[in-house]
């Protein structure tokens, strides 16, 4: 019988996960990280001003990672939908790690310009569904995944300081952060940090610190860094979910850590979203919920929360619409099911979130293949080829990566809310 939770590193492939590395004599570290942290943000500085770093970033983060302590999960039927979604994933990937960006089901086109960003969420969704179902071959095709992606992976200290993804020709905020998720989502559902003889971990520190130098004056966070010709950032791009994923990664570098840095850098990030108008952001939804259960949630952090969720639900009606999308949808479903367990932990009411919860994984059910409330009329190895995906729209029947990782996030946040129960 399978145990729920992460899965034990004997059960993963030994070509995937090394032995955890030899512990380094606590003088010795203590004397290395100091001069390290002393001299990291001496690098030249970005042209546009960002946040002065305070003293408490020259503290040196642990090179081990802490243990991961995953939430017990509920017992619902959607578990067969996440694992579906799984399935699909690897089904559509190549040899090579590859993932499959987008498809069309009826007619198998797959043009598009693929985001490094969504793929490396797709490898996020692999480990989550690998930990859920306890079944080790999605995480080894979790790890083809990011062992084809990381060497996107960028870093320049004489231009800028950490590490960064390099995606259509910039290094976006939410690429930094999507890396960090999938070495989060990996460390849960394995207990391992290392990639064959790689050191994740300590990528995804030095993508926090381009995380935190990306931080700007007024608060919040500029959007995008051109890493060519000196590098510089971009002051006017903006996409409405990063603020929330990139706090979303500081409180994972928190948690595999144990390095209260991060836990500072994402309290004074959450203080700034709080007093900005409210979105229908799931990524900071998910942080609420992260708050509550490593920290806990203030009176200003349940207000704005709430606020969230009512905003979410209010969209009901048009959200059910068959003209509109599953992937949106499955978004509200992450981010009405982290703050109900952002409500529980903090001992408020959540209950009233639950009907709206099922409403939108209805819905989204509708769009899983074959399922689907479109009449498509099937052709020979549509089903074979594509179960288990989302398709977005009837007008665009569409499987994205992207869909799938909200997906498959959105019902383990879900199963972990019953859980609690």
């Amino acid at each position: 019988m399978l145990v729920r939770g992460y899965v034990p590193a004997q059960g993963i492939s030994p070509d995937f996960f090394m032995t955890m590395q030899k512990r380094i004599s606590p003088l010795l570290f203590f004397v290395l990280g100091a001069l390290a942290g002393a001299s990291y943000f001496l690098f030249k500085p970005s042209p546009v001003e960002t946040v002065p770093v305070s003293p408490a970033a020259e503290i040196p983060t642990a090179i081990s990672a802490e243990q991961p302590e995953t939430l017990p999960l509920g017992d619902s039927a959607v578990e067969r939908n996440l694992i579906a979604a799984g399935e699909y994933l690897v089904r559509q990937q190549l040899a090579n790690g590859e993932l499959a960006y987008q498809v069309n089901v009826l007619n198998g086109e797959r043009s598009s310009t693929p985001s490094n960003i969504r793929l490396v969420n797709g490898a996020s969704a692999l480990y989550t569904v690998c930990r859920v179902s306890g079944k080790t071959e999605y995480c080894e095709a979790g790890d083809k995944a990011l062992a084809h992606y990381t060497p996107h992976l960028l870093s320049d200290p004489t231009n800028f300081k950490g590490t960064c993804l390099y995606s259509n020709g910039s290094c976006p905020l939410g690429g930094a952060a999507a890396m960090v998720d999938a070495v989060y989502k990996r460390w849960q559902a394995s207990d391992s940090v290392l990639l064959a003889e790689h050191n994740l971990l300590n990528d995804a520190v030095e993508l926090g610190y381009f995380i935190v130098s990306m931080r700007r004056p007024e608060g919040g966070f500029y959007h995008a860094f051109d890493p060519h010709i000196g590098g510089t950032v971009n002051p006017v791009s903006f996409d409405p979910s990063f603020n929330g994923e990139a706090l979303t990664a500081l409180l994972q570098l928190y948690e595999m850590t144990g390095n209260s840095f991060w836990l500072e850098q994402a309290r004074e990030v959450n203080d700034f979203m709080t007093s900005q108008p409210v979105t229908e952001d799931q990524s900071h939804a998910i942080a609420l919920a992260m708050f509550a259960r490593l920290d806990a949630l203030s009176q200003a952090d349940e207000a704005y929360a709430k606020q969230i969720a009512d905003l979410v639900i209010v969209g009901q009606i048009r959200s059910l619409n068959p003209a509109n999308g599953s992937i949106a949808t499955a978004a509200k479903v992450e981010a009405l099911s982290a703050l109900a367990q952002a409500f529980a932990y903090s001992e408020a009411e959540h209950e009233w979130l639950e009907s709206d919860i099922q409403s939108f994984i209805t819905f989204v059910q509708a769009r899983q293949f074959p399922a689907n409330d479109c009449n498509f009329q099937f052709t020979e190895g549509m089903i074979e080829n594509y179960q288990g995906g989302i398709f977005n729209t009837c007008e665009d029947p569409s499987i994205r990566v992207d869909g799938s990782y909200h997906w498959v996030n959105a019902l383990t946040l879900y199963l972990e809310y019953l859980g609690m129960k």
